[in-house]
């Protein structure tokens, strides 16, 4: 082991990289929204299903692009349903961005806010993680910013 520690360093590194970062879960609000492309990360490819749009709180003048988290719905924003939330929890990952004036924290495409709301309910409350894996996200661990 002597004649290698740098191995030693970058498995230990890899592992630590591995675990799911433990964070405290934001929280804010989510709405929906059906035009996805163009994008502000990605243009006129098709970004997918699970799919979301940062507001300013996380946006970061776009380094949030490509990143995932995990959504949950906690509860109504409002009293035309009272109970939106299916129990359910949905990673999206971030391919564009909901501009100032947005009426959410992040704003879910329809599919993904169909996984964890009711679409009736137009804007829930949620919880949301940094979602950060291994092989996902590799080069952000290793630059420290989970």
């Amino acid at each position: 082991m002597a004649a290698h520690p740098h191995i030693f360093v970058l498995s230990l590194a890899l592992v630590f990289c591995a675990i799911p970062q433990a964070t405290l879960a934001d929280s804010g609000t989510a709405t929906y929204y059906t035009e996805y492309v163009p994008s502000s990360c990605y243009g006129f490819d098709t970004p997918g299903g699970m799919i979301a749009a940062a507001s300013d709180e996380f946006w970061e003048g776009g380094a949030a692009c490509g990143r995932t988290y995990s959504v949950t719905c906690t509860g109504a924003t409002n009293l035309g349903d009272l109970h939106p939330c299916t129990g359910k929890s949905v990673v999206v990952k971030i391919v564009d961005y909901c501009p100032a004036g947005c009426r959410g924290t992040i704003d879910l495409s329809e599919e993904a806010f169909k996984s964890i709301a009711h679409p009736a309910a137009g804007k829930v409350y949620i919880s949301y993680d940094r979602y950060v894996y291994l092989m996902h996200d590799l080069h952000d661990c290793y630059q420290g910013q989970f």
